[in-house]
Protein backbone atom coordinates (compact mmCIF):
# COMPACT_ATOMS: atom_id res chain seq x y z
CA UNK A 1 0.00 0.00 0.00
CA UNK A 2 1.30 3.47 -0.80
CA UNK A 3 1.07 6.21 1.83
CA UNK A 4 -2.34 7.47 0.67
CA UNK A 5 -3.89 4.03 0.85
CA UNK A 6 -2.40 3.43 4.29
CA UNK A 7 -4.09 6.59 5.53
CA UNK A 8 -7.39 5.46 4.01
CA UNK A 9 -7.01 2.04 5.63
CA UNK A 10 -6.32 3.54 9.07
CA UNK A 11 -9.42 5.68 8.67
CA UNK A 12 -11.40 2.61 7.59
CA UNK A 13 -10.59 0.73 10.80
CA UNK A 14 -10.83 3.87 12.97
CA UNK A 15 -7.26 3.37 14.19
CA UNK A 16 -7.61 6.30 16.59
CA UNK A 17 -10.14 4.25 18.56
CA UNK A 18 -7.25 2.08 19.77
CA UNK A 19 -7.27 4.61 22.60
CA UNK A 20 -10.15 2.70 24.18
CA UNK A 21 -8.52 -0.67 24.94
CA UNK A 22 -4.76 -0.04 24.90
CA UNK A 23 -4.60 2.11 28.07
CA UNK A 24 -6.38 -0.62 30.04
CA UNK A 25 -3.91 -3.21 28.75
CA UNK A 26 -1.03 -0.98 29.84
CA UNK A 27 -2.70 -0.44 33.23
CA UNK A 28 -2.86 -4.19 33.82
CA UNK A 29 0.73 -4.54 32.61
CA UNK A 30 2.02 -2.04 35.20
CA UNK A 31 0.09 -3.69 38.02
CA UNK A 32 1.18 -7.19 37.06
CA UNK A 33 4.83 -6.11 36.97
CA UNK A 34 4.45 -3.83 40.00
CA UNK A 35 6.11 -1.19 37.86
CA UNK A 36 7.38 -0.99 34.30
CA UNK A 37 8.40 -4.41 32.91
CA UNK A 38 11.24 -4.87 30.45
CA UNK A 39 11.15 -2.96 27.17
CA UNK A 40 10.72 -6.25 25.28
CA UNK A 41 7.52 -7.04 27.14
CA UNK A 42 6.13 -3.53 26.69
CA UNK A 43 6.91 -3.61 22.97
CA UNK A 44 5.18 -6.92 22.29
CA UNK A 45 2.14 -6.08 24.42
CA UNK A 46 1.64 -2.90 22.39
CA UNK A 47 2.22 -4.76 19.10
CA UNK A 48 -0.22 -7.50 20.12
CA UNK A 49 -2.91 -5.00 21.17
CA UNK A 50 -2.66 -2.95 17.98
CA UNK A 51 -2.49 -6.03 15.73
CA UNK A 52 -5.48 -7.64 17.45
CA UNK A 53 -7.62 -4.56 17.01
CA UNK A 54 -6.52 -4.15 13.38
CA UNK A 55 -7.46 -7.74 12.63
CA UNK A 56 -10.82 -7.41 14.40
CA UNK A 57 -11.75 -4.17 12.63
CA UNK A 58 -10.63 -5.48 9.24
CA UNK A 59 -12.86 -8.52 9.70
CA UNK A 60 -15.71 -6.30 10.84
CA UNK A 61 -15.49 -4.07 7.79
CA UNK A 62 -15.43 -7.05 5.43
CA UNK A 63 -18.40 -8.92 6.88
CA UNK A 64 -20.48 -5.77 7.44
CA UNK A 65 -19.81 -4.11 4.08
CA UNK A 66 -23.29 -4.79 2.70
CA UNK A 67 -24.94 -3.40 5.83
CA UNK A 68 -22.63 -0.38 5.83
CA UNK A 69 -23.66 0.38 2.25
CA UNK A 70 -27.32 0.63 3.30
CA UNK A 71 -26.66 2.86 6.30
CA UNK A 72 -26.28 6.61 5.57
CA UNK A 73 -23.90 6.99 8.55
CA UNK A 74 -21.51 4.33 7.24
CA UNK A 75 -22.06 4.54 3.48
CA UNK A 76 -18.96 6.73 3.10
CA UNK A 77 -16.60 4.13 4.56
CA UNK A 78 -13.69 3.44 2.16
CA UNK A 79 -14.59 -0.20 1.61
CA UNK A 80 -18.11 0.82 0.59
CA UNK A 81 -17.05 3.70 -1.68
CA UNK A 82 -14.35 1.67 -3.40
CA UNK A 83 -11.40 3.65 -2.04
CA UNK A 84 -10.28 0.33 -0.60
CA UNK A 85 -10.69 -3.02 -2.33
CA UNK A 86 -11.82 -6.09 -0.36
CA UNK A 87 -8.51 -7.69 -1.28
CA UNK A 88 -6.58 -4.92 0.46
CA UNK A 89 -8.56 -5.37 3.66
CA UNK A 90 -8.25 -9.15 3.46
CA UNK A 91 -4.46 -8.86 3.21
CA UNK A 92 -4.44 -6.51 6.21
CA UNK A 93 -6.63 -8.98 8.11
CA UNK A 94 -4.25 -11.85 7.39
CA UNK A 95 -1.08 -9.90 8.16
CA UNK A 96 -2.38 -8.39 11.41
CA UNK A 97 -3.64 -11.80 12.58
CA UNK A 98 -0.23 -13.35 11.98
CA UNK A 99 1.50 -10.43 13.70
CA UNK A 100 -0.78 -10.85 16.71
CA UNK A 101 0.00 -14.57 16.96
CA UNK A 102 3.74 -13.92 16.60
CA UNK A 103 3.64 -11.13 19.19
CA UNK A 104 1.86 -13.52 21.57
CA UNK A 105 4.58 -16.11 20.97
CA UNK A 106 7.25 -13.53 21.73
CA UNK A 107 5.61 -12.84 25.10
CA UNK A 108 5.20 -16.37 26.43
CA UNK A 109 3.73 -19.77 25.61
CA UNK A 110 0.48 -19.15 27.48
CA UNK A 111 -0.19 -16.04 25.40
CA UNK A 112 0.60 -18.00 22.26
CA UNK A 113 -1.81 -20.81 23.17
CA UNK A 114 -4.56 -18.24 23.84
CA UNK A 115 -3.92 -16.15 20.72
CA UNK A 116 -6.11 -18.15 18.33
CA UNK A 117 -9.10 -18.38 20.71
CA UNK A 118 -8.72 -14.64 21.31
CA UNK A 119 -8.93 -13.94 17.58
CA UNK A 120 -12.03 -16.14 17.41
CA UNK A 121 -13.69 -13.96 20.07
CA UNK A 122 -12.62 -10.75 18.32
CA UNK A 123 -13.98 -11.93 14.97
CA UNK A 124 -17.09 -13.41 16.56
CA UNK A 125 -18.28 -10.03 17.82
CA UNK A 126 -18.99 -8.86 14.27
CA UNK A 127 -21.38 -11.76 13.76
CA UNK A 128 -23.29 -11.52 17.05
CA UNK A 129 -25.47 -8.60 15.94
CA UNK A 130 -27.09 -11.00 13.48
CA UNK A 131 -28.69 -13.10 16.22
CA UNK A 132 -28.72 -11.16 19.53
CA UNK A 133 -29.48 -7.65 20.70
CA UNK A 134 -26.63 -8.02 23.19
CA UNK A 135 -23.85 -7.62 20.62
CA UNK A 136 -22.77 -4.50 22.57
CA UNK A 137 -21.63 -6.77 25.41
CA UNK A 138 -19.70 -8.99 23.03
CA UNK A 139 -17.85 -5.87 21.89
CA UNK A 140 -17.17 -5.17 25.55
CA UNK A 141 -15.80 -8.68 26.00
CA UNK A 142 -13.54 -8.19 22.98
CA UNK A 143 -12.02 -5.07 24.53
CA UNK A 144 -12.11 -6.52 28.04
CA UNK A 145 -9.68 -9.23 26.95
CA UNK A 146 -6.95 -6.57 26.74
CA UNK A 147 -6.18 -6.19 30.48
CA UNK A 148 -6.38 -9.95 31.01
CA UNK A 149 -4.03 -10.55 28.10
CA UNK A 150 -1.52 -7.98 29.34
CA UNK A 151 -1.58 -9.50 32.82
CA UNK A 152 -0.92 -12.97 31.39
CA UNK A 153 1.86 -11.52 29.22
CA UNK A 154 3.69 -10.43 32.37
CA UNK A 155 2.84 -13.22 34.82
CA UNK A 156 1.69 -16.20 32.68
CA UNK A 157 -1.24 -16.43 35.10
CA UNK A 158 -4.45 -14.61 35.97
CA UNK A 159 -5.88 -13.13 39.17
CA UNK A 160 -9.01 -11.31 40.24
CA UNK A 161 -7.48 -7.85 39.77
CA UNK A 162 -7.37 -7.96 35.94
CA UNK A 163 -10.69 -9.84 35.88
CA UNK A 164 -12.44 -7.04 37.79
CA UNK A 165 -10.86 -4.52 35.44
CA UNK A 166 -11.94 -6.57 32.43
CA UNK A 167 -15.53 -6.72 33.69
CA UNK A 168 -15.47 -2.95 34.24
CA UNK A 169 -14.29 -2.50 30.65
CA UNK A 170 -16.99 -4.87 29.36
CA UNK A 171 -19.79 -2.80 30.92
CA UNK A 172 -18.14 0.54 30.15
CA UNK A 173 -17.78 -0.36 26.46
CA UNK A 174 -21.25 -1.92 26.21
CA UNK A 175 -22.80 1.18 27.73
CA UNK A 176 -21.22 3.66 25.37
CA UNK A 177 -21.75 1.37 22.37
CA UNK A 178 -25.47 1.26 23.16
CA UNK A 179 -25.52 5.07 23.15
CA UNK A 180 -23.60 5.13 19.87
CA UNK A 181 -25.96 2.58 18.32
CA UNK A 182 -28.91 4.89 18.96
CA UNK A 183 -27.80 6.76 15.82
CA UNK A 184 -28.66 3.67 13.78
CA UNK A 185 -32.07 3.04 15.33
CA UNK A 186 -34.10 3.66 12.17
CA UNK A 187 -31.72 1.64 10.00
CA UNK A 188 -31.67 -1.28 12.45
CA UNK A 189 -35.47 -1.33 12.56
CA UNK A 190 -35.51 -1.73 8.78
CA UNK A 191 -32.80 -4.41 8.79
CA UNK A 192 -34.42 -7.72 9.73
CA UNK A 193 -30.99 -9.39 9.99
CA UNK A 194 -29.57 -6.95 12.58
CA UNK A 195 -30.32 -6.67 16.28
CA UNK A 196 -29.43 -4.09 18.93
CA UNK A 197 -30.56 -2.77 22.30
CA UNK A 198 -31.93 0.45 20.72
CA UNK A 199 -33.92 -1.59 18.19
CA UNK A 200 -35.30 -3.75 21.00
CA UNK A 201 -36.03 -1.08 23.62
CA UNK A 202 -36.31 2.12 21.61
CA UNK A 203 -33.92 5.05 21.99
CA UNK A 204 -35.17 6.21 25.39
CA UNK A 205 -35.18 2.66 26.76
CA UNK A 206 -31.72 2.02 25.36
CA UNK A 207 -30.33 5.15 27.01
CA UNK A 208 -31.73 4.08 30.36
CA UNK A 209 -30.27 0.61 29.83
CA UNK A 210 -26.87 2.15 29.00
CA UNK A 211 -26.96 4.26 32.17
CA UNK A 212 -27.62 1.16 34.28
CA UNK A 213 -24.83 -0.69 32.48
CA UNK A 214 -22.41 2.12 33.29
CA UNK A 215 -23.54 2.01 36.92
CA UNK A 216 -22.57 -1.67 36.99
CA UNK A 217 -19.21 -0.82 35.44
CA UNK A 218 -18.56 1.52 38.38
CA UNK A 219 -19.08 -1.38 40.79
CA UNK A 220 -16.47 -3.39 38.91
CA UNK A 221 -14.05 -0.43 38.86
CA UNK A 222 -14.39 -0.22 42.65
CA UNK A 223 -13.82 -3.98 43.00
CA UNK A 224 -10.72 -3.57 40.86
CA UNK A 225 -9.46 -0.81 43.17
CA UNK A 226 -10.14 -2.95 46.26
CA UNK A 227 -8.40 -5.98 44.73
CA UNK A 228 -5.40 -4.05 43.41
CA UNK A 229 -4.38 -2.46 46.71
CA UNK A 230 -3.92 0.89 45.01
CA UNK A 231 -4.31 4.12 46.94
CA UNK A 232 -6.60 7.10 47.29
CA UNK A 233 -5.48 8.62 43.99
CA UNK A 234 -6.88 5.70 41.99
CA UNK A 235 -10.10 5.78 44.01
CA UNK A 236 -10.46 9.47 43.19
CA UNK A 237 -9.77 8.62 39.53
CA UNK A 238 -12.59 6.07 39.59
CA UNK A 239 -14.90 8.70 41.07
CA UNK A 240 -13.83 10.90 38.15
CA UNK A 241 -14.87 8.14 35.75
CA UNK A 242 -18.30 8.16 37.34
CA UNK A 243 -18.60 11.91 36.79
CA UNK A 244 -17.45 11.59 33.17
CA UNK A 245 -19.96 8.82 32.51
CA UNK A 246 -22.73 10.96 33.95
CA UNK A 247 -21.60 13.84 31.73
CA UNK A 248 -21.59 11.48 28.73
CA UNK A 249 -25.24 10.65 29.32
CA UNK A 250 -26.12 14.32 29.66
CA UNK A 251 -24.64 15.05 26.22
CA UNK A 252 -27.30 13.02 24.43
CA UNK A 253 -31.03 12.56 24.73
CA UNK A 254 -33.73 10.69 22.77
CA UNK A 255 -34.53 13.97 21.02
CA UNK A 256 -30.95 15.11 20.37
CA UNK A 257 -28.18 12.78 19.21
CA UNK A 258 -26.09 15.55 17.62
CA UNK A 259 -23.37 15.33 20.28
CA UNK A 260 -22.99 11.55 20.09
CA UNK A 261 -19.47 11.77 18.67
CA UNK A 262 -18.36 13.95 21.59
CA UNK A 263 -19.99 11.53 24.03
CA UNK A 264 -18.43 8.54 22.27
CA UNK A 265 -14.86 9.49 21.41
CA UNK A 266 -13.88 12.54 23.45
CA UNK A 267 -15.35 11.52 26.81
CA UNK A 268 -14.34 7.87 26.60
CA UNK A 269 -10.89 8.75 25.34
CA UNK A 270 -10.42 10.96 28.39
CA UNK A 271 -11.66 8.15 30.63
CA UNK A 272 -9.27 5.51 29.27
CA UNK A 273 -6.15 7.67 29.03
CA UNK A 274 -6.84 9.50 32.28
CA UNK A 275 -7.39 6.25 34.16
CA UNK A 276 -4.12 4.82 32.87
CA UNK A 277 -2.15 7.93 33.85
CA UNK A 278 -3.63 8.00 37.35
CA UNK A 279 -3.00 4.29 37.96
CA UNK A 280 0.50 4.58 36.50
CA UNK A 281 1.33 7.39 38.91
CA UNK A 282 -0.18 5.41 41.80
CA UNK A 283 1.77 2.24 40.89
CA UNK A 284 5.09 3.98 40.36
CA UNK A 285 4.68 6.00 43.56
CA UNK A 286 4.10 2.93 45.75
Amino acid sequence: MHRGKIAVFLDNIKFAHSVFALPFALTAMLLAANGVPGAWTVLWIVVAAVAARTAAMSFNRLVDARFDARNPRTASRPLVTGELAPGDVTIALAVSSVVFILASLMLNKTCFYLSTPTLAVLFGYSLTKRFTRNAHFFLGIALGLAPCGAWIAVTESLSWTPVWLALAVVCWVAGFDILYACQDYEVDVEEEELHSIPKSLGIAGAMNFARRTHAISMIFFLLFWWSSGLGLLTLLGICGIGLMLDYQHRLVSPRDLSRTDAAFFTVNGIISIGFFLIVAFDVLAL
